[in-house]
Order: structure tokens, then sequence, then C-alpha cells
């Protein structure tokens, strides 16, 4: 009986990249044939999203390096800066299609082909959902900060196409009803009105971001460091301790400096059982492979 194995955080970003590839040219071509700006957003805004995931995969890749001469510390830090530049893209885009699509009011709109919005919409919508609950369930696994980015992107595409649908409808059905003034009207504001709902995503994306680039101290870490130390410095007879704890990336990085007795009996031996003992009880949040120091010292100037 053979195990099924569990795709990679590489094989799964190239998955997504391909798709996201065939569902930008998709938006721009149908975005062009029917003379939706809303449309020619979404397949921008997912040809943008395509680069950004071939960037997440050169950037996952280097994660897997140990690091290098130049690099000697490896490549964590890259990975907030990539979601920084990824949000901030976005973003970017966004504020730009919010003035286009406030610029086409203001014009008088366009009369935008229905049945062109129909055929793409359900493509899209099919496509987007299915890659969102494709990636949210390995990404159960995985735990990747690119794939969690990737799977909301699709999210957040699928939404869009629905409402572009939903806004289309609605202006057919306003025209046949007998206020066909209203119709050029549409495609500008549903633009607008999709960009103010997708534009708090790139915005949770910084934000997360700049807590890992300005490497503020992640809260349920450093509680757990602060309860595991306390604990042990009952248990060991430590006089005191300092802690340092930041997270960039998928990496914690956590140094502990522990204050001992001058007189404090134990050898190297001793203080690397201890070592071990801390660190198998912080968990996730601490690899001896990854960052994780614990020094001793009973001069109170080293800590």
């Amino acid at each position: 009986m053979t195990v099924a194995r569990h795709p990679t955080e590489q094989r799964v970003l190239t998955l997504s990249i391909w798709c996201t590839v065939a569902l930008a040219m998709l938006g721009i071509i149908f975005g062009l044939l029917s003379g939706s700006q809303a449309i020619i957003f979404d397949g921008v805004f997912a040809s943008i999203d395509a680069g950004m995931s071939i960037l997440a995969l050169v950037v996952s890749r280097l994660l897997l390096r140990s690091g290098s001469k130049r690099f000697q510390y490896g490549y964590w830090h890259l990975e907030p800066l990539v979601a920084l530049f990824n949000g901030s893209v976005l973003l970017a885009i966004c504020v730009y299609a919010f003035i286009n699509g406030l610029k086409g009011m203001l014009s008088g709109g366009n009369v935008v082909s229905f049945d062109g919005a129909l055929i793409y919409a359900v493509i899209t919508c099919i496509g987007c959902f299915g890659l969102y609950f494709y990636e949210r369930r390995v990404n159960r696994v995985l735990e990747s900060e690119f794939i969690t980015i990737d799977m909301n992107s699709f999210l957040m595409s699928g939404f869009i196409t629905l409402g572009l649908f939903i806004g289309f409808g609605a202006a057919q059905i306003l025209a046949r009803a007998g206020y066909p003034q209203w119709e050029p009207y549409a495609d500008s504001l549903i633009l607008m009105i999709v960009v103010a709902g997708l534009a708090p995503v790139p915005l949770r994306i910084i934000r997360r971001a700049l807590r890992d680039v300005f490497l503020i101290a992640p809260l349920d870490a450093t509680d757990l460091v602060k309860r595991v130390m306390t604990e042990a410095s009952a248990r060991y007879r430590f006089i005191d301790y300092n802690m340092y704890v930041a997270k960039q990336g998928r990496m914690h990085m956590i140094d502990i400096n522990v204050l001992v007795p001058a007189d404090y009996d134990a050898t190297v031996v001793n203080f690397d059982a201890i070592r071990a003992d801390i660190a198998s009880q912080l968990g996730e949040f601490a690899h001896l492979d990854e960052w994780l120091s614990i020094s001793f010292t009973s001069n109170r100037r080293w800590t």
C-alpha cells in the first residue's frame, strides 16, 4: 500500500501561477470584448497577482537553503519583505482602479455586453473558488504564509467576479424595467464598489508584513516563553533571565539569557540538558535548527 504524497509549497504555488495567468488572460480578453473596465481590472489584478506568486515561489525555494557567505542567517527575512511588496502593489492597483471608476462615472459611463460578462463570471468563479478550497485544504498541513496570501487572493477574486455578475445583471434588469439611463454607469460603479471591498485585503497583508519587518514581538510566542522561563527559573533555581522574541516570516527568533548563582553546580552537559528541556516546552515557536539561543552566566552584565 502506497501513501499519497502531500503537495509541497513549491508545487502549490506553481499550480497557482499557471491558473492565475490563465484567469488573467481570460479577464483581459473578455474585458476588451465586452467593453468592461471592471473585468479588465479583474484581469490586470490577476496578472499582477501571478507576478507576485512567481516572486513568492522564488523566495520559498530560497527558504529551503541554510544560508550563504553573504546571507549567513538564511533567507527568512525575505518572506515578510515579499509580502509587504505584494500588499503595496495590490493596494496601489486598487487606488488607481478606484480613480478610473470615478472618472468613468463623471464622463457618463459605458454600456457592457452582458453575455460576455456572464461567460467570464461563470468560468472565473469556478476557477477561483475551486483553487481557494484546494489551497486551504493543503495549507492545513503546510502552514505557509505565501499560500495563505495566495488563497485569500483567489477568494477575493471569486467574490469580485461574483459581484461583477450581480451588478451587470442588476443593470440589465433596470434597463428592461424602463430605466436604461442607468445602465452605462453600472460598470464604473461596480468597479468602485469592488475596489472598496478589495482594499482591506492588501491592507491586512501590509500590516502583518510590517510586524515582521519591524521585528515586533508576537504576543503568543512571548507569553509562552515567559511562562516556560518562569517555571524553569523556579525548577532550576535561576536568579533572573532576559528574553527577546521576534518573528520573520515563518521563523521565530528567540534569545534567552539566564542569570545563575556564581556557585551554581552544573557542567556543560547539565546546561545542555536544561536547554533541551526549555526547547521542548516552547513547541512550535522554537526549533534548535532555526533560531533558539539560550545562554547562562553568573554576571548580570551579560544578561
